[in-house]
């Protein structure tokens, strides 16, 4: 008897280690173009590299509660779902202007008399993926003009974990010129997420936006009660007001079902720019822009990053998801962001 308790014993000690390692577990599609993540058995993320876009993504995003936090539009598009920005999907990584081509605006949307004003990140391949306590996952792709041309090598770290019901993303991106490289300032950049449309600050009136390639874009007003977002950086500072605000975090939050969700990107003082720019707009672009100086400050000040051929820069951020009864408060942040910086 004492010997089936102690096997038994064991066998339980055993089941609970390999629950604890495998808290987060990825899954490569043999037949399709995409890594799912789950974390406790629950599906959290896909890393999503079809060659019909023009960049890799994260899509969609879950919190812990099963809400998509992410919008649907374009590739999944649900009800009440904002038509404008094609290129917005999940979460990613890129720029408006990479030697006077654009990464950022590119989509299936661009009229092809004008690709030629635009770049492609090309995937490669897969170097490490693992799953565990933290999840792993490592690629490498290209950022190429319209005629292959290499501008830059890209090497993309994903860690996936979760502590105290808080689901995060590190992503670490190390950009290497394979060409004399200039990022020239620009708005549009560099690490942007496009969320549900819960989430979005009420829009109260129709906006155009039109870009330096003529190309318009309609924001339309929120006719719901859907929207209910908003926008709060380390300063305290709310609202649209946020935009073109530095901080080192921004969090955006609101009720998604019966929890309010919290989403929050925190900056690393190794990024260039550190405290980031934050292009966070009310309609649901929250994104980090460490490059874009002159938009954001009237001109007062420009940075305009050069990269020679073979010299690398190196972009950290981390993501954090939170589905909760209240937002995630300050304190909290500020823990998850000491971590981030050891």
């Amino acid at each position: 008897m004492k010997y089936t308790y102690c096997y038994i014993t064991l066998l339980i000690m055993s089941m609970n280690v390999v629950a604890q390692k495998n808290i987060v577990e990825l899954k490569k599609d043999k037949d399709h173009p995409v890594v799912q993540v789950f974390i406790h058995q629950k599906h959290f993320t896909d890393f999503f590299f079809p060659d019909t876009l023009a960049k890799p993504v994260l899509y969609p995003i879950y919190a812990s509660n099963g809400m998509a936090v992410t919008r649907g539009f374009p590739l999944q598009p649900r009800v009440g779902d904002a038509t404008d920005h094609p290129h917005h999907i999940g979460l990613w990584l890129n720029y408006e202007n990479v030697n006077g081509l654009d990464f950022w605006n590119n989509s299936f949307a661009i009229p092809a008399e004008k690709k030629s004003l635009y770049g492609n990140i090309q995937f490669k391949s897969i170097t490490n993926i693992k799953s565990g306590s933290k999840g792993e996952l490592t690629y490498v792709a290209d950022w190429v003009n319209q005629q292959k041309e290499i501008l830059l090598n890209e090497e993309t770290e994903f860690v996936f974990s979760e502590k105290n019901n808080c689901r995060i993303i590190d992503r670490t991106t190390i950009l290497t010129a394979q060409t004399l490289v200039k990022f020239t300032d620009a708005k549009d950049g560099l690490l942007g997420l496009r969320v549900a449309h819960e989430l979005q600050i009420p829009v109260k009136e129709t906006k155009k936006y039109t870009d330096d390639k003529g190309i318009v874009t309609t924001i339309i007003a929120t006719k719901d009660s859907i929207a209910n977002g908003n926008y709060i950086n380390s300063n305290g500072i709310e609202g649209d007001s946020v935009w073109s605000t530095k901080s080192p975090w921004c969090m955006m939050y609101g009720k998604m079902g019966k929890d309010t969700v919290s989403i929050v990107i925190i900056d690393h003082p190794k990024n260039i720019g550190y405290p980031t720019n934050w292009h966070a707009r009310g309609y649901g672009l929250f994104a980090a822009n460490p490059l874009g100086e002159k938009i954001f400050t009237n001109g007062k000040a420009e940075r305009n990053l050069t990269l020679q051929k073979h010299e690398s820069v190196t972009f950290k951020y981390r993501i954090v998801i939170v589905a909760d009864k209240k937002r995630l408060d300050k304190s909290t942040i500020e823990l998850l962001q000491k971590e981030f910086y050891r």
